[in-house]
């Protein structure tokens, strides 16, 4: 951890770079003392002993259970870009974000290692962000068309967003070994916040995989053969209980994929408008042809 504190962009209050959990960071859900997972064993108990959403959320935010991601995320977060030097970074696991009763859920891969990395909020700080969160806007999902920083006013309206794995890895490229340690997490996540969501947004294939994953093992019947990920693609999956969710491909609002055009505004547009519509959300989702 770096001896140096750096201003935070919106509140002003000085933090070291990684963030120490409980140090005042906008946000943070976690404590001095909250119990760190420290190996993949560790996670299962401790995603599986959580009792509510908050107290997930802190577990998530402190793990240390994979060594690579660890020492990349804090090496990152004391290097720092150029770009961001006078600035302090998150450096640790970032949790899901949002509606705790959530319509529509929001499935990416992982943190950008200075975008959630820095900012400590999903999606936030980073290209793939700024077309996000417009859309989302957009959609009536976002209360604002851009997400900063963590403390800057932005809430998400009837959804939430989870990342598949929790820490920034390198190159954006996390082992499997990783993504299966990552795992319970995201599952017990998903199972805190499953009754009430309607549509579930898949940021690429890695998304898609991981829904479809995480869903069967909770119990959901998922078609046969296993539903082809694309751009707009659809697929019905069945609670236990008999309630239904919609799964929707979108491709990943990635720079290579936006500056290519290989995903246009009203290609993202008309997924996040589809998924608002089925969770019954917003006046402009309505405007939206699907």
């Amino acid at each position: 951890m770096s001896d140096v504190l750096l201003p935070h962009p919106v509140t002003g209050d000085l933090f070291a770079s990684p963030v120490p959990p409980g140090a005042g960071w906008p946000d943070d859900p976690a404590a001095g003392d909250t119990p760190v997972a420290g190996t993949p064993a560790d996670v299962l108990a401790l995603a599986g002993g959580a009792t509510t959403l908050g107290e997930l959320e802190a577990r998530v935010s402190v793990c240390r259970a994979c060594p690579r991601l660890v020492r990349w995320r804090e090496d990152v977060a004391e290097a720092k870009r150029a770009s961001f030097a006078g600035e302090p970074y998150w450096g640790r696991p970032v949790a899901g974000w949002g509606d705790e009763e959530p319509r529509v859920l929001v499935v990416g891969l992982a943190p950008a290692a200075n975008g959630g990395n820095r900012t400590g909020r999903i999606f936030t700080g980073d290209r793939s962000g700024d077309w996000l969160f417009a859309s989302l806007h957009r959609m009536g999902l976002a209360a604002q068309e851009t997400s900063l920083h963590s403390g800057d006013g932005q809430r998400l309206v009837g959804a939430r967003m989870v990342a598949t794995v929790r820490c920034a890895p390198p190159d954006n490229r996390p082992t499997v070994e990783e993504r299966d340690t990552c795992a319970p997490w995201l599952v017990e996540e998903v199972a805190m916040v499953a009754g009430s969501v309607r549509a579930v947004v898949c940021l690429g294939l890695y998304g898609w995989d991981a829904a479809l994953r995480t869903l069967r093992a909770l119990g959901y019947a998922v078609p046969r053969p296993k539903p082809r990920f694309g751009h707009a693609a659809e697929a019905v999956l069945t609670s236990p209980d008999g309630r239904e969710m919609v799964l929707l491909g979108s491709y990943h609002p990635s720079q290579q994929n936006t500056f290519t055009g290989k995903l246009t505004e009203p290609m993202l547009d008309a997924v996040l408008g589809r998924a608002a519509r089925l969770g019954g959300i917003g006046d402009a989702a309505a405007d939206v042809e699907g």
